[in-house]
């Protein structure tokens, strides 16, 4: 059996992330692929309570250090008890952010610096690293906005990042950006101020690209 593909989903809050990883799950599902979605922070019991720590609006003091660990915490369980063995299972997993977030969020973001966020890597992920990313592109104001709205809408208040300086967010954006620019074959860049659908069309254009490649490269 083939190991599986890890397609992951990039952007500043608010860039339309969910909405767009629940239609290319089912876009895959359709054309006969099994397919398991991560999400993150969460996406496992522990990580569910790890995510309230990092976005409950209350935990202000929650400090940068602490707070990178607690991503990575998150992601270590989410990999050990669903994204590793969907993988060796030839499944196509389709997370929610990855360790490109925390890249971009606590070592620009927050200043930690990259050398910082790749050693917890180094333990944390245990090699797992994303066979395809969809950065989706959007401005500051529209997707910080969206992503406020939305947890308006919520019982929980998960903003406290959303909180956070257009400073912050410039960083993080610049983040992105050097990552897109340092890993350009991995990583696409998707207009996310372009309509639900055409940011679908979009996706699934650059998805059937990447599948068509590896068929052959190895068509066995």
């Amino acid at each position: 059996m083939k190991r599986g593909l890890l397609i992951t989903f990039e952007g500043i809050d608010g860039s339309g992330k969910t909405t767009q990883l629940r239609r290319l799950e089912s876009f895959l599902a359709a054309k006969g692929f099994a397919v398991t979605v991560a999400q993150e922070p969460g996406g496992t019991r522990v990580g569910r309570e790890i995510r309230w720590l990092l976005l409950d609006a209350a935990n202000e003091d929650l400090r940068s250090v602490p707070e990178l660990l607690l991503y990575f915490a998150s992601r270590a369980q989410n990999i050990e008890e669903v994204i590793e063995p969907a993988l060796r299972e030839g499944r196509i997993v389709v997370a929610d952010r990855f360790t490109d977030a925390t890249v971009a969020y606590q070592g620009y973001g927050r200043e930690l610096g990259i050398e910082a966020v790749r050693k917890v890597e180094s333990v944390a992920c245990q090699g797992v690293q994303p066979d395809l990313t969809l950065l989706l592109d959007i401005d500051i104001e529209t997707g910080v906005g969206r992503a406020l709205d939305r947890n308006a809408d919520q019982t929980d208040d998960e903003s406290r990042m959303e909180q956070e300086s257009r400073a912050f967010y410039e960083r993080v954006a610049q983040g992105y950006a050097a990552l897109l620019a340092a890993e350009p074959e991995r990583i696409k860049k998707i207009d996310g101020r372009s309509s639900i659908d055409e940011v679908t069309g979009a996706i699934e254009t650059e998805v059937e690209s990447f599948l068509a490649k590896l068929s052959k490269e190895d068509p066995a």
